[in-house]
């Protein structure tokens, strides 16, 4: 086995899973891209296995503190551990993330299920040289009728790895419905955002809707409508979901259908019709919402980023206040782990100052159970989320 030393400070040494190629000092053994490493420091001490690949810029991922091969008893036994896992936490969901990349220690790797047909995702090199023992694993495990391999996010580009998309094991189906908390989705894992649905906001359109009661709600960046949905069938006076893709917004009105609740769909730029609203309040109009509901793509895909979406997510929460009355409710949310808990709140609270109003945090929310956050890999926690109401002061 080929090896790294790590250089001194690196923060591996303070539990971090990642080794950057700034923080190798030697390369031994000729590792090749996609294999196993040894982890060492300068004293030759054993820090872990990782995997392997010069071309990206995380350059090892450890995932184990023991010596440790990848093969099929190990993607067995890891993948084993994953859903046990989430039977402990979550049992009998139809709609679950079974695997989570570095939190189920196995760095790369995704697989969602949705009923009885898994999606899988390889994002990093060494996963994707071992996508045979994966899906057998699976099979093994699970007897799921169809494993679909889409590799088709952005990511891949930093690994070297081709966009693809294939059925590994037996056929993909044509859509289908499956349950989450009481809500009705029309499925189809071969289209749609992330593997077909955002699993990690799953709980989250629960706790929104339990606000929604007699309110008039909106939607924005509404996607397949989860949360308009959840507003819904919770009892709104009306709901408006918002969305830029028609897509989305076809297969919110679908889902509506399936749960048999109304909704008003827009195919709409959100930032547009947040400002245009605005401007009508500011100029002397009644507010036409009593709750809105933000949920933008993420804004921040590195840090480089960071600037630009800081500006994104302030002009939108400064318009959504200025569209509530007193008492109204805004809920919010940043699925970017480049955005802290403390700098998005603090994006919202200046916001509020330009505003000039004042907030009354109501609930804070975060990602699903089946999506573990790892106290040592900060990079797992990356869904955050508050509902506010609007205090008297204005």
């Amino acid at each position: 086995m080929g090896g790294l030393i790590i250089a001194p400070k690196a923060r591996i040494f303070h539990g971090h899973d990642w080794v950057y190629g700034t923080e190798v000092r030697t390369v031994y053994g000729d590792p090749q891209p996609g294999e196993v490493v040894a982890l060492k420091d300068q004293r030759n001490r054993f820090l872990g296995s990782a995997i392997y690949n010069p071309q990206s810029q995380i350059v090892a991922r450890r995932f184990s503190r023991r010596k440790q091969v990848l093969d099929a008893d190990f993607f067995r036994r890891r993948i084993r551990q994953a859903i046990e896992f989430r039977e402990r936490r979550l049992p009998g969901e139809e709609l679950l993330r079974l695997v989570w990349s570095e939190s189920d220690g196995l760095p790369g790797l995704i697989v969602d299920r949705y009923r009885d047909v898994l999606v899988v995702q390889t994002l990093t090199l060494a996963m994707h040289l071992h996508e045979p023992e994966i899906v057998a694993a699976l099979c093994e495990l699970l007897q799921p009728t169809c494993v679909l391999v889409r590799n088709d996010a952005a990511v891949l580009a930093a690994e070297g790895l081709e966009q693809e998309t294939h059925v590994a094991h037996g056929s993909l189906p044509p859509p289908f419905v499956a349950n989450a908390r009481g809500l009705k989705f029309e499925v189809d894992p071969g289209r749609g955002q992330k593997t077909g649905l955002y699993l990690d906001q799953l709980d989250n359109y629960a706790q929104v809707a339990r606000h929604a009661m007699g309110k008039r709600v909106l939607d924005c960046f509404c996607n397949q409508g989860g949360f308009a949905l959840a507003c819904a069938q919770a009892g709104t006076a009306a709901v408006t979901a918002v969305d830029i893709s028609e897509a989305a917004v076809e297969s919110a009105q679908r889902n509506a259908q399936l749960n048999e609740v109304r909704l008003n769909a827009v195919v709409a730029n959100a930032f547009d019709l947040l400002k245009a609203e605005s401007e009508k309040v500011r100029n002397g109009a009644e507010p036409k919402w009593d709750l809105i509901i933000l949920d933008p793509p993420s804004f921040t895909r590195n840090r480089k980023a960071l600037a630009g979406a800081l500006r994104g997510y302030k002009e939108i929460h400064l318009r959504a206040m200025q569209m509530l009355p007193v008492g109204g409710l805004l809920s919010t949310f940043c699925c970017s782990h480049h955005m802290s808990r403390e700098l998005f709140l603090q994006v919202i609270a200046e916001a509020a100052v330009d505003a000039h109003c004042t907030l009354r945090l109501v609930e804070e929310h975060g990602q699903r159970a089946d999506h573990p956050v790892l106290l040592n890999l900060p990079e797992t926690s990356y869904l955050r989320g508050f509902t506010f109401e609007m205090a008297p002061g204005r």
